[in-house]
């Protein structure tokens, strides 16, 4: 299934949805978007639920951490919500380098580990 996004915002969160397979593409749609929210209402804190998404090839991940190096000095503290080991993989692949944590289908931990902590953005 080709992958599908979909970001909102939610309280005090970004809330990011992935399904089926993403591609380097849809990741960067998914970080404008992300990037767009965060700016305008002053939130650093986003959940990402991969829990519907497909493993991409393992370029996909790797365009995630370029996009992350393109950051600056914008702060983010993310959740990613995974549904098995190979996605989480995956996730630590693309998110390395940031303040982030992945979670095995447990969405409700991870916004408890988002709202436990100041926001950053």
């Amino acid at each position: 299934m080709q992958g599908q996004l979909w970001v909102e915002l939610v309280g005090d969160l970004v809330l990011a949805r992935v399904r089926g397979e993403p591609t380097a593409e849809l990741l960067r749609e998914c970080q404008e978007k992300v990037l767009f929210l965060v700016r305008d209402a002053e939130k650093g804190k986003v959940l990402y639920d991969t829990l519907e998404m497909e493993p991409p090839p393992v370029d996909v991940p790797l365009a995630q951490q370029q996009l992350d190096q393109e950051l600056g000095s914008t702060k983010l503290r993310r959740a990613i919500v995974v549904p098995n080991s190979r996605l989480a993989y995956l996730a630590r692949l693309a998110f390395g380098e940031g303040e982030y944590r992945v979670f095995y289908n447990d969405i409700v931990s991870a916004v408890k580990w988002l709202a436990d902590q100041p926001a950053n953005g």
